[in-house]
C-alpha cells in the first residue's frame, strides 16, 4: 500500500530561524540522516527510528507518513505517523501504533509546531476519526488526553551489584529463590521459543497475539539493538522470556511471555534481575520497565520493583470522534470478547490474532 494514499502533497513550509523550513517525507535515501537526528535528539525514543516505517508497512500494510522538517539541509524535527482503519475500532492517524511512545521529536518549538500542524492537515484530508499522539510528556494542555497508561523508568543500572541492594527486599528474596531453584538464563533464544511463551501468555489474558513474522522483522531490522533473554528451569526448559530494545544508554523491556510454571519458580523476578545485569553489561544506564495499564497486575508488579509510574500523555485531536476512544482491554464492552478469546484453542487464536491486532495498535 502506498504511503501517499489520501495524503496532501507535502510542499508546505514555515519560516525557520535558520532558514526556510521544508517538510519532507522519509524515504530510503534519507533513512540514515533521519536516524542520526533521532540518536542525537533528546526528545527522541527508540520508536522514532526509521526502521519502524518498514516494519509497520511490511507486516500490517498501514499507510505511513514519516515526516521531517529541515532547513539549510539540517533536520530539525521528525514525526512518525501511521493511518489505521478498522470497522471494529475506527479510523485514526497515530504516532505510533504498536509503540509506547511517539509524537514529535524536535530541537526547537517552531520545528515541532510545523510538523504538528502538518499532522492535523493530513488527519483532516484522510477524514479520520481522531489523531492520536503518544507523548512521554504533556505538549498541549488543551488537547483531550488518555489517562490510562504510565511508564516506569529510572537510572538504576549503574548501581547494580551482586548484593542486589538496589532492588526492594521482597523482589531480592524472589530472585534468590529462583537462583536456589537452579534457574539460568540465555540470550541465545530461538524466535520460536520466544513466540511460544509470548503467545500463550497473551492468550491467557484474552488478547490476540501479534504475528510471529512481526517479531522476526523487528529482529531483522534492529539487529543487536533488539535482544531476547530467556529463563531456563533446572531441566533447561524455557519458562519466561523478554524482548528488550536498546537505544543510546537505555534498555527497554518490551514484549514478554512466561509459562504457568514461571510463578512457582520465581522466574519472572529472576528474569528482570538477569535483564538488569545484562543491560549493565551492555553499558546501559537507564532501565525502562515498559508501559503499564493502571489497574493491571503488570502495573503493580513494576511498582513492587521500586519503579514509580510516570503518566504518559496520549493526546488527541478529535474530528469525527466525540470522545477519546477506549480501544483497550479495560473497556467493559470488550469483556465478553475477552472471555470468549480465552476459551478458544491457542492454535485458532494465533491464526485469527494477526487479523484483529493489526487494527488495535
Amino acid at each position: 500500500m502506498s504511503d501517499n494514499a489520501g495524503a496532501p502533497n507535502l510542499s508546505s513550509a514555515g519560516t525557520g530561524k535558520e532558514g526556510l523550513l521544508q517538510i519532507r517525507r522519509l524515504d530510503t535515501a534519507n533513512a540514515a540522516r533521519w536516524d542520526a537526528f533521532v540518536t542525537a535528539c533528546p526528545d527522541a525514543t527508540f520508536f522514532h527510528r526509521a526502521g519502524w516505517k518498514g516494519i509497520i508497512d511490511d507486516i500490517f500494510g498501514h499507510p505511513a507518513f514519516f515526516l521531517y522538517a529541515e532547513s539549510d539541509g539540517r533536520i530539525r524535527s521528525v514525526l512518525p505517523l501511521v493511518q489505521v482503519k478498522s470497522r471494529l475500532f475506527g479510523h485514526s492517524l497515530v504516532s505510533l501504533p504498536f509503540c509506547s511512545y511517539g509524537g514529535v521529536a524536535a530541537i526547537d518549538a517552531e520545528a515541532a509546531q510545523v510538523l504538528e500542524r502538518e499532522a492535523i492537515e493530513i488527519a483532516e484530508s484522510l477524514d479520520v476519526d481522531h489523531l492520536e499522539v503518544r507523548n512521554l510528556v504533556q505538549r498541549h494542555a488543551d488537547w483531550p488526553v488518555q489517562n490510562l497508561y504510565s511508564t516506569f523508568r529510572k537510572p538504576i543500572i549503574q548501581e547494580l551489584d551482586e548484593s542486589m541492594r538496589v532492588i526492594p527486599v521482597k523482589r531480592r528474596n524472589m530472585v534468590r529463590k529462583g537462583m536456589k531453584l537452579g534457574l539460568a538464563n540465555t540470550i541465545e533464544t530461538p524466535l520460536d521459543v520466544f513466540f511460544d511463551l509470548y503467545a500463550k501468555n497473551v492468550h491467557q489474558h484474552g488478547t490476540p497475539a501479534l504475528p510471529k513474522r512481526y517479531f522476526a522483522k523487528i529482529c531483522e531490522v534492529f539487529g543487536r539493538d533488539c535482544e531476547i533473554l530467556t529463563v531456563l528451569d533446572p531441566q533447561k526448559r524455557p519458562v519466561s522470556t523478554i524482548m528488550t530494545f536498546y537505544f543510546r544508554d537505555e534498555a527497554m523491556a518490551y514484549y514478554a511471555g512466561e509459562s504457568p510454571a514461571a510463578r512457582d519458580l520465581a522466574a519472572n523476578d529472576y528474569k528482570y534481575w538477569a535483564l538488569l545485569m545484562r543491560a549493565k553489561e551492555r553499558g546501559s544506564r537507564i532501565f525502562d520497565f515498559g508501559r503499564g495499564k493502571q489497574g493491571t497486575g503488570s502495573y503493580e508488579f513494576k511498582k513492587l520493583w521500586g519503579f514509580d509510574p510516570q503518566p504518559l500523555y496520549y493526546e488527541y485531536r478529535l474530528f469525527r470522534s466525540r470522545e477519546v476512544p477506549q480501544n483497550n482491554p479495560m473497556n467493559p464492552k470488550y469483556r465478553a470478547m475477552i472471555a470468549l478469546w480465552k476459551r478458544l484453542p491457542i492454535s485458532v487464536c494465533n491464526w485469527l490474532g494477526p487479523y484483529l491486532v493489526r487494527s488495535l495498535g
